[in-house]
């Protein structure tokens, strides 16, 4: 299913009126379904929903390695507004459920609210404490334009997040995905990094097109990713978050210039 929709829509400029083809990103519901647990319902773009379905999963202390994971199979749902798309997910035996809540989530918010630094603590895997990963700035200060010059989606409708994982040591571009959610971006990637055995992530750096929230730095922490930079504001619960978990926050991450408000031991040289 195409991440991009096309309308016919009019467009106004300097007084005159044209009918015009604009593409725009798709938007689409997706439920993940798990044995034991609730539906999780979200907003997102369509593709890659297995790889959210399982980012989603380590980032909620569920899983940390695709073994624990029997199948993952996507369902189609109806057509139009009404249409949904599920993912099933069935986990091997001794495996919990995420906490049952009451899991629903738009593409732009995540399940804001639900968690408080202890809960995110405790689920944890991979603590960062030892995690001694350095980047270099000049390499850091590289990844928001390989991550924007990636961005497809976004160069065709203005309306996509991306998310990206680097090597820290080699600066090598791993994997990017997009989605209408920044949150969703970041479980793609993660879900692609849990299949590729590339989990915990210590060596790596998760670069975002957006701000750096609280949720943001959940998904980081829980993947063992010891370095996250945004080319945006953090939020006040994500500086401390990042603080409380010894992750690496960098942010405003633009031209030659950035914030480190946490973890400023990782960020090697100067720009």
């Amino acid at each position: 299913m195409s991440a991009v929709g096309r309308y016919r829509v009019e467009r106004v400029a300097g007084g005159v009126r044209t009918q015009v083809a604009d593409e725009v990103a798709v938007e689409e519901p997706l439920e993940i379904r798990i044995a034991g647990c609730p539906p999780w319902l979200t907003m997102r773009t369509p593709g890659d929903d297995i790889d959210l379905a399982l980012g989603w999963l380590v980032s909620e202390g569920a899983i940390t390695t695709a073994d624990e994971v029997l199948s993952a199979q996507e369902r189609s749902g109806g057509e139009g507004l009404d249409r949904a798309t599920s993912v099933e997910v069935t986990l091997r035996p001794g495996i919990e459920a995420p906490l049952a809540r009451a899991y629903a989530a738009s593409s732009s918010c995540g399940v804001c609210g639900s968690d408080t630094n202890l809960d995110v603590l405790s689920r944890c895997t991979w603590p960062l404490n030892d995690v001694t990963t350095t980047v270099d700035a000049a390499t850091l200060l590289g990844f928001p334009e390989q991550l924007r010059a990636a961005q497809r989606g976004f160069g065709r409708t203005g309306g996509l997040h991306a998310a990206a994982l680097f090597v820290a040591s080699t600066g090598e571009r791993l994997h990017v995905r997009e989605d209408v959610g920044r949150h969703n971006a970041v479980d793609k990637v993660i879900g692609w990094a849990l299949r590729a055995g590339r989990l915990p992530g210590f060596d790596l750096v998760l670069q975002v097109s957006s701000r750096a929230s609280f949720e943001l730095v959940q998904k980081a922490a829980t993947a063992g990713i010891p370095i996250l930079s945004s080319v945006s504001a953090p939020t006040s619960m994500a500086i401390e978050l990042a603080r409380a978990t010894n992750l690496t926050l960098a942010c405003f991450v633009r031209g030659t210039t950035f914030n480190l408000y946490s973890g400023s031991a990782r960020i090697a040289g100067a720009p």
